[in-house]
């Protein structure tokens, strides 16, 4: 009855052995499978996330995110966001940790890293909204903001576009130039760009930036490309928005979650009845979906726990596929279970285990 701890080397030994695109593939078809049964079986999204804003010295918010598969698994992510990590601690803005529980009995069944899989995830998200309402022609990615969550944003996009030109903008002088390298291994030019050139250039566009609580909009409203497809990823607190309010009122915004979108997206500054059609309606009628992509839409990606609860699921398939991981007993689980003073001790020098009654 051992917890399958899944650390940052098995991650790396995950990626090596399976490959980062083989990876960002699965699970960009588990989530576009994923929302369609919600839809399809007229289930219940995730609930609302929840959390602690913190502040000073390294403003931001520690937040717990769970999903409960019925009779199967309940898996809770507990995620910080702290844009000042990388100035202040040189650590990433976004860390957090994936648990996965047995939904019969509540035993913890596996704990792995969740700082590459919500990066995973949050990209693969956006590819899915993008290949259901972008024009399959689109080839001209803009990217406001070029932090971590760029990287995988880009990778995702470039597995469902045939993306040829990359147009790139950030706030930090430092993080736009060595975005082309920290993408290279796609094999595509990025070119500088301002935002007022993304906006009227681009076939697609992602935000995904650190913006302040009401510091936005980070990108212009300018006249674009009337097929032009947003995948807005960096609104995730109550006030923090990166696109104009005229984008939002032309296009057609379509949320992962509405109920969270209407608190803390980009739809907070919407009607709830001037959404469109959800993710998951999205992935139940293509019909619906390819209707759109001569339109201006916008993906409004908040993130929920549905997709770290798939990401967990495609991650702990390939550890088994790969024998990463390492089983620990780390639940105290009595000898006896009416009496929590029973155990079974293991000798400290790691000898073969002695049953010792208490």
């Amino acid at each position: 009855m051992e917890t399958l701890l899944i650390t940052q080397a098995d991650i790396r030994r995950i990626l090596d052995e399976i490959g980062r695109s083989e990876i960002m593939n699965r699970v960009i078809d588990r989530l576009t499978e994923g929302f369609r049964q919600v839809h399809l079986e007229g289930g219940e999204l995730s609930p609302l996330r929840d959390g602690f804003l913190r502040p000073v010295p390294a403003p931001g918010i520690i937040e717990w995110m769970p999903h409960r598969a019925e009779g199967e698994s309940v898996t809770i992510k507990t995620v910080a966001y702290s844009p000042g990590n990388p100035r202040l601690f040189g650590l990433p803005t976004i860390l957090g940790t994936l648990t996965r529980f047995d939904d019969t009995t509540g035993r913890l069944v596996a704990v792995a890293d969740g700082v590459l899989p919500t990066a995973i995830r949050t990209g693969a998200a956006s590819a899915v909204a993008t290949r259901a309402l972008a024009r399959p022609d689109s080839r001209t990615v803009g990217l406001v903001g070029t932090g971590a969550q760029a990287v995988t944003q880009l990778h995702a996009l470039s597995l469902v576009l045939p993306v040829e030109r990359v147009l790139a903008w950030d706030t930090e002088p430092e993080h736009l130039r060595s975005f082309a390298r920290r993408v290279s291994f796609l094999g595509l030019d990025v070119e500088p760009a301002t935002p007022a050139d993304i906006a009227a250039r681009a076939d697609v566009i992602t935000t995904a930036t650190s913006v302040g609580v009401g510091r936005g909009p980070v990108l212009p409203d300018v006249p674009g490309r009337e097929h032009l497809h947003v995948n807005a990823v960096g609104a995730d607190l109550v006030g923090k928005t990166e696109l104009p309010q005229g984008l939002l009122e032309r296009a057609v915004v379509c949320p992962d979650h509405p109920e969270q979108a209407l608190r803390e997206g980009e739809c907070q500054r919407l009607a709830a009845d001037a959404l469109g059609p959800s993710l998951a309606r999205l992935c139940a009628e293509p019909g619906t979906a390819a209707a759109l992509r001569d339109t201006t839409t916008v993906f409004d990606s908040t993130g929920i726990a549905l997709e770290d609860h798939l990401v967990l699921d495609v991650l702990l398939e390939a550890a088994a596929e790969t024998g990463a991981g390492t089983g620990v007993d780390l639940e105290y689980h009595p000898e006896d279970a009416l009496n929590p003073y029973s155990s079974q001790a293991v000798p400290a020098f790691g000898g073969d285990r002695i049953a010792i009654t208490v």
